[in-house]
């Protein structure tokens, strides 16, 4: 859900301006009207499948089975990415995508089994007074921004993970810390999502619950569809927002650039949550009421399948920290949407390279007698192409 945009302008440039502003325009409205909303009902089909059927009767054991299984599941996919991307690589063909796609099945279902778990444990510790939800929300916000984290509690619309097979099982910890030293790394990984995953469900938790006590608790469908609107005129200025952020992140330095790292993804959060709460809520109103597990079990799988099809399912895990304003200049306020610039990219690319094989190709057949043109010497051809 979260994600970095480091070293992605350079490998996005090209092309002239209005193709550029195009395309990104063509990636905030795939982020926000696509993406966004299948990852919101992959999410709340999951949640709502556990209440079904994961101890019904008993609601502070359910939360902590889920906590306990999602948490673990979610610490040894941590530990292990490295093992992971040593062992299921592309050469292996159908073999990759099967073993992938269904590490990316266990790895959402933990996710939210963790979030589930930790939010209802929230919830029968601590209650929904307001006044607790404000105390902890600020507390957890406060926590975060302290530990350099806050950008973490972003997701889509402003974030979009690509199924890409080089960062396919990356999952980025709080220390960067080596996999040589297995304490340390294991440390890391345990305080990674343990203690900053449960401080960003903290937020959710705080905000959402807010949400329902002060925007027309007593009509859901107002409240749903005045969040929608609201999220998305919030999600629009956000975009409208970020060049000149970005002109203004370029020239700050330290705390002054990171306080205005850090007020922008508070912005995008205000944005993310009511998106979130109201296709959620807008789902349980009116996809199939009468029958939950039907219209839960289609959602999930209809979710899923959609976000594979388009080469994008890995924007449902939470995984991984991401440190503020760790990006160069500007990077710092620039959202991970990078679906179609990046596809374009990549087709670009490879037409330049067939370009280049043409070309020495051309060289070769036109100089067969010259001796010294080799083999060896066709990358040279290619490279100055």
């Amino acid at each position: 859900m979260r994600g970095s945009t480091a070293g992605l302008a350079d490998t996005l440039a090209g092309g002239g301006r209005a193709r550029a502003a195009a395309l990104q325009l063509a990636d905030v409205l795939f982020a926000s009207l696509v993406v966004a909303p299948a990852v919101v009902a992959y999410w709340k089909s999951t949640w709502t499948l556990m209440d079904l059927y994961v101890l019904p009767e008993h609601a502070v054991w359910s939360a902590g089975a889920c906590a306990a299984a999602g948490l673990a599941v979610e610490v040894a996919t941590c530990a292990a990415q490295g093992w992971l991307a040593r062992r299921l690589r592309p050469e292996l063909g159908a073999w990759y995508y099967v073993l992938s796609r269904v590490y990316t099945l266990a790895a959402g279902a933990a996710c939210v089994g963790a979030w589930r778990g930790v939010w209802n444990l929230l919830n029968e510790c601590t209650g929904s007074s307001a006044r607790t939800l404000w105390s902890t929300t600020c507390a957890a916000a406060l926590s975060l921004a302290a530990l350099r984290a806050l950008r973490n509690i972003c997701a889509a619309p402003f974030a979009v993970a690509i199924d890409s097979p080089q960062d396919y099982f990356d999952v980025p910890t709080m220390f960067r810390t080596s996999s040589r030293d297995l304490a340390q790394y294991a440390l890391d990984c345990i305080f990674s999502v343990a203690v900053v995953g449960s401080l960003v469900v903290f937020v959710w938790r705080g905000s959402w619950a807010l949400l329902d006590i002060y925007l027309f608790p007593d009509d859901l469908a107002k409240s749903y569809w005045t969040s929608l609107i609201g999220g998305y005129v919030l999600v629009a200025i956000t975009f409208l927002l970020q060049a000149p952020l970005r002109w203004a992140a370029a020239r700050l330095h330290g705390a002054a650039r990171l306080l205005l790292a850090d007020l922008y993804h508070l912005l995008s959060f205000l944005a993310t949550v009511n998106v979130w709460r109201s296709v959620w809520g807008l789902l349980d109103l009116y996809l199939y009421p009468e029958t939950p597990r039907l219209s839960n079990w289609l959602t999930h799988i209809g979710s899923m399948g959609l976000l594979m099809a388009l080469n994008c399912s890995n924007s449902t895990l939470v995984r991984g920290v991401y440190i503020d304003a760790e990006e160069p200049a500007g990077e710092c306020v620039v959202f991970p949407c990078h679906y179609l610039r990046l596809f374009f990219h990549k087709e670009r690319t490879k037409r330049r390279h067939k370009r280049a094989l043409a070309a020495a190709a051309a060289a070769a057949a036109k100089q067969p007698e010259d001796a010294s043109l080799t083999p060896l010497q066709l990358p040279v051809i290619e490279e100055k192409v």
